[in-house]
């Protein structure tokens, strides 16, 4: 399996690279190949990633290449992982971090439509991530529109623990726990949804958990003073197994795909939702129902996305 990940020297990349080789993402009995994407100012620090994989000795890893060239670096990928990007600095606006981040994406969905195996998927981590998906959907025309999706996982990870923890089981017990909309504040982890040992599970004050998964990014950054990066890199993990294998009966996986106007948001959005995947193509999950603030929720989500389209608009291929 031919993998590409950008910004791979970075620390979520770093947190990454040495799971997908150990087999985390694709199973014991899959070789890999990774390819390393940084740029060029980045490349020595990279080069010293590569010391690490070789002194690893890792059975599946059965190649690496690091590059700073899109050409090369996504040369028949069947995965390409876009983690890299630019980080909100103090005093930039949102709309001038999406103009920044257009400049990256826009180029790496040229080169993935251009030499990208046949097969391949695409999951933007870099935020933020929903828009940059749709940016690079856009220069990458020629790989079909749901074969691109953006990272909810991390969030609904993080809606599972506080769930769990909040009624005293197992996160394991945890299913079915969608994130509606953007990555962002206006975010809706779906408590009112999921299901705990297979069964609903009524909360007191599900706003209260709502709030925790929204903040929680920042909680991590005044704890540790740097985003989240090991977790992240866990959730990257965690949405390519649950897209590249069939789905458990009622459960579902937390990912943003463009939207076909399912629950009433607006076509072509890549919006957060509950798929179910066969493995190799998926359909947003039925039966979600929704409260009043539940449907507000999912509607001011759909508007940001909206407005964040709209900042974007000249930089869409």
């Amino acid at each position: 399996m031919h993998v590409a990940v950008t910004g791979a020297a970075g620390q979520i990349g770093y947190a990454l690279v040495f799971r997908i080789a150990s087999g985390a993402m694709f199973g014991p009995n899959t070789p890999v190949v990774l390819h390393l994407v940084e740029i060029p100012p980045a490349m020595t620090a990279l080069g010293g990633l590569v010391m690490e994989l070789d002194d690893c000795a890792f059975p599946l890893l059965a190649g690496v290449i690091d590059t700073s060239d899109l050409a090369v670096g996504f040369d028949g990928v069947s995965w390409a992982l876009l983690v890299g990007s630019v980080p909100r600095r103090a005093g930039m606006e949102r709309a001038e971090l999406l103009a920044v981040n257009g400049g990256i994406f826009g180029p790496q969905g040229s080169a993935i439509a251009a030499h990208a195996a046949a097969d391949v998927r695409v999951v933007v981590v870099g935020n933020p991530c929903n828009t940059n998906a749709l940016i690079a959907a856009s220069h990458g025309r020629d790989v079909p529109t749901d074969r691109w999706f953006a990272m909810m996982a991390l969030d609904a990870n993080r809606a599972r623990t506080m769930l769990a923890r909040q009624c005293g089981v197992a996160v394991a017990s945890v299913s079915r726990m969608a994130v509606w909309g953007n990555h962002s504040s206006t975010q809706y982890p779906d408590f009112a949804n999921s299901l705990v040992g297979a069964q609903p599970v009524a909360l007191r004050d599900p706003a209260v958990l709502v709030e925790s998964v929204r903040g929680r990014g920042a909680a991590v950054i005044q704890a540790r003073g740097a985003s989240s990066a090991a977790s992240a890199a866990n959730a990257v993990i965690d949405t390519v197994v649950g897209l590249s294998r069939p789905t458990g009966a009622n459960d579902c996986v937390a990912v943003a795909a463009a939207s076909r106007g399912e629950y009433g948001v607006p076509e072509g959005l890549v919006y957060g939702y509950p798929l179910r995947s066969d493995g190799s193509s998926w359909e947003v999950a039925g039966g979600f129902v929704h409260d009043a603030a539940g449907w507000s929720a999912l509607r001011a989500s759909a508007q940001e996305l909206e407005s964040e389209r709209e900042a974007v608009r000249g930089l869409l291929g």
